[in-house]
């Protein structure tokens, strides 16, 4: 492979080369972005072909996210090891396998794995393209810049259910997996044409495989306590094992970066105070990004009947208009104040949600809908200015470092996001469960005259006395759940709502820097 540096690309394709590898890094990213919520619309169709519950199924979307979270720190050592073109087509290349595979799945293991496969890739291709278009854009354009690639990494996972809604009426659940096929072999061919290869000198770095490994253990410890603790039990043994086991393997791979010479995650760029608070809103950007995708499909098809069709199409608006705005908030980024895109931004989505945990059954397309685009207004307007502020804070030789632990965090923000926000569903929902039949006595007026009423309408059907009462009772047992699963689903928005509430205080902390200091 002839050797090319970033000098030598811009001198043979002029000042136009930052768009070409821009719309390069741009083209990898979306195609691994596409098919992390694409899935999320097919877990009925998938526990349905291969027999699963929805904690099994709940693994397509949690272990990828892990996979996800992990793959952004190996980042910083590839690129310094084999260079940006090589491990941009590699990546690419495994990333084609993996979707290959998912389609080809002949069970959900084999699903689960290539899945993970996935996540990790495009985990891996993230921090890669932040890190490639923060290189060739000058400091006063690296907002609008940061716009484009922003709009790249949240319309996949605003558009894919949209995407999968329509594959699945049209085709099925396994089509889902090959349209990003296309689009990662177009990027993988640009990527040999517009990626420098190694530019480091000298040997590569020693990996930390001691780090990485306690990291992948912890994360998948962790995260699998966290998604067996409503079936298992939150106080059994196995559930308290795995916490305890991830935590103290956190401890132990926090120690272990702090005293080697080549880390994994250099922890030491957390010393930056704008750096560290953005990484916190970065944690809470994923909880709402990956949470809302989550339960909204999820909601809608559960309790309002929506095909996987219309559960996608209810995303599809907030996706085109995050689309058109996220480049113009890039453009402002460049002139405003990075604390004040991003507190707007985070109020937005709490006004959002708390819309969203105001849902009931006769709430309205419409209305779920531009809930949903005003959520995704505000992630638009967040994401630019959050990555510059972040980058902006570090010295030169921190930003691969920095672009991958800044994306690490979005993504364990979105996986524990999934989790959490799953598990508070659940017990909220056997909360109102417990509730509500608690207050069904025969005192209860409404509750006879229910009963009485569906009793009434069996009778006219024909049905024999005995099947009168339990039809009735079942009936009753029917609203119960869905009011228990509603009051579920809105407690789960209001956590949400809360959260970012609670993330205006790390966004005031980014500071006051103004996108002029950059150029005077």
């Amino acid at each position: 492979m002839k050797l090319e540096s970033t000098k030598d690309l811009f001198d043979r394709f002029g000042p136009n080369y930052r768009w070409f590898a821009t719309i390069t890094v741009m083209l990898g990213t979306l195609s691994a972005m596409l098919t992390t919520t694409i899935v999320n619309v097919a877990f009925p169709d998938i526990m349905g072909a291969f027999g699963v519950g929805q904690d099994r199924a709940q693994l397509l979307s949690t272990g990828a996210l892990a996979a996800m979270t992990i793959g952004m720190l190996v980042n910083a050592w590839l690129i310094h090891s084999f260079g940006q073109r090589k491990t941009f087509i590699v990546a690419l290349c495994i990333f084609f396998c993996a979707l290959l595979i998912a389609g080809m799945a002949p069970n959900d293991t084999v699903l689960i794995l290539a899945r993970i496969a996935q996540g990790a890739v495009a985990g891996m291709l993230q921090p890669f393209a932040m890190y490639t278009i923060f290189r060739v854009f000058p400091s006063n354009q690296r907002g609008l810049a940061m716009g484009f690639f922003g709009m790249t990494v949240l319309l996949g996972p605003a558009l894919g259910p949209s995407l999968g809604g329509v594959i699945i009426e049209h085709f099925n659940w396994r089509y889902i997996f090959y349209v990003a096929m296309p689009v990662c072999v177009a990027a993988a061919m640009m990527g040999g044409l517009f990626l420098p290869t190694r530019e480091e000198q000298g040997p590569r770095m020693k990996f930390d495989w001691t780090g990485f490994c306690l990291m992948t253990v912890s994360m998948t410890a962790l995260l699998y306590g966290l998604s067996n603790g409503q079936r298992e039990g939150w106080d059994s043994s196995f559930v308290l094992s795995l916490v305890i086991f991830a935590l103290i393997g956190l401890a132990i791979f926090l120690y272990w970066e702090l005293t080697i010479e080549h880390p994994l995650v250099n922890l030491r760029i957390f010393t930056s105070l704008p750096f560290s608070a953005s990484a916190a809103v970065a944690c809470i950007f994923g909880i709402g990004l990956f949470g809302s995708t989550y339960l909204v499909p999820l909601y809608v098809q559960t309790l309002q009947n929506f095909t996987p069709l219309d559960a996608g199409l209810l995303l599809m608006p907030a996706g085109i208009i995050m689309g058109i705005c996220m480049p113009i908030a890039g453009f402002i980024s460049d002139r405003v104040s990075a604390r004040i895109m991003v507190i707007v931004g985070l109020a937005c989505f709490g006004i959002s949600s708390f819309w969203l945990a105001r849902v009931d059954a006769n709430m309205t397309f419409w209305s779920m809908a531009w809930a949903v685009v005003l959520s995704r207004v505000a992630l638009a307007i967040m994401k630019p200015s959050l990555n510059v502020a972040a980058l902006r804070a570090l010295k030169p030789e921190h930003l691969s470092q920095g672009a991958g632990m800044i994306n690490f965090a979005r993504q364990l923000g979105g996986a524990f996001g999934v989790t959490l926000l799953s598990m508070t569903l659940d017990r909220r929902t056997f909360f109102h469960s417990d509730t509500i039949t608690a207050t069904q006595t025969p005192g209860n007026s409404t509750t006879a005259e229910v009963l009485r009423t569906i009793r009434g309408l069996l009778a006219q059907t024909g049905a024999p006395e005995d099947l009168q009462a339990a039809g009735a009772l079942h009936y009753l047992g029917t609203l119960i759940q869905a009011q228990a699963f509603t009051a579920g689903f809105r407690d789960s928005f209001l956590v949400v709502a809360i959260v970012f509430v609670v993330a205006l205080v790390p966004a005031w902390l980014m500071g006051r820097h103004h996108p002029r200091e950059a150029r005077g």
